[in-house]
């Protein structure tokens, strides 16, 4: 796969991954899980405008620079150290929808980070650094979702990943 199919295809997954976040960010119940897929979505469409603006570069010139790509989720393995400090909460009621939809975010985040270490998998080396920094990205939103499900159903804390300072990311 060249660079450029591997844009393409990173973009159309992408789209895929806003529009789900999109159709159920207004649907959900709760404040916290609204705002938490209106960030994702948010979050999404910056990789969608940074892939573009990478596809662009890549057919102009047949060249791309890797700049930084902004996110606003703190790593992984930030998000798992500060779920452990937070309080736990009963079990929210009349979420068992809300549960669902969060699940099915969990398997497309899941999928969008297998999808990003099989895209790296497939380039040649000089190509990969510029997904290699997405897989880290879709890794934290899994993180988020999990938090979220387990803060539903009881079983896990509060989380609102905002409450995180994010300079420490």
């Amino acid at each position: 796969m060249n660079l450029g199919d591997a844009i393409k295809t990173a973009l159309e997954f992408e789209h895929k991954v806003m529009d789900v976040y999109s159709k159920y960010a207004d649907k959900l119940n709760s404040p916290v899980g609204a705002k938490i897929f209106k960030l994702l979505g948010k979050e999404e469409e910056g990789h969608a405008d940074y892939l573009k603006a990478k596809l662009a570069e890549w057919q102009k010139s047949g060249k791309i620079t890797v700049d930084k790509l902004e996110t606003i989720v703190p790593d992984k393995n930030l998000i798992e150290d500060n779920v452990k400090k937070l309080k736990k909460v009963a079990k929210q009621e009349s979420i068992n929808d809300e549960i669902e939809v969060f699940k099915k975010a969990l398997k497309m985040e899941s999928d969008a980070s297998a999808f990003y270490r099989d895209l790296v998998g497939k380039l040649p080396a000089k190509d990969q650094k510029l997904f290699q920094h997405f897989i880290e990205i879709e890794e934290g939103h899994e993180a988020i979702v999990k938090a979220e499900i387990d803060n539903a159903q009881g079983m896990g804390f509060w989380f609102d990943f905002m409450e995180f300072n994010l300079e420490s990311a």
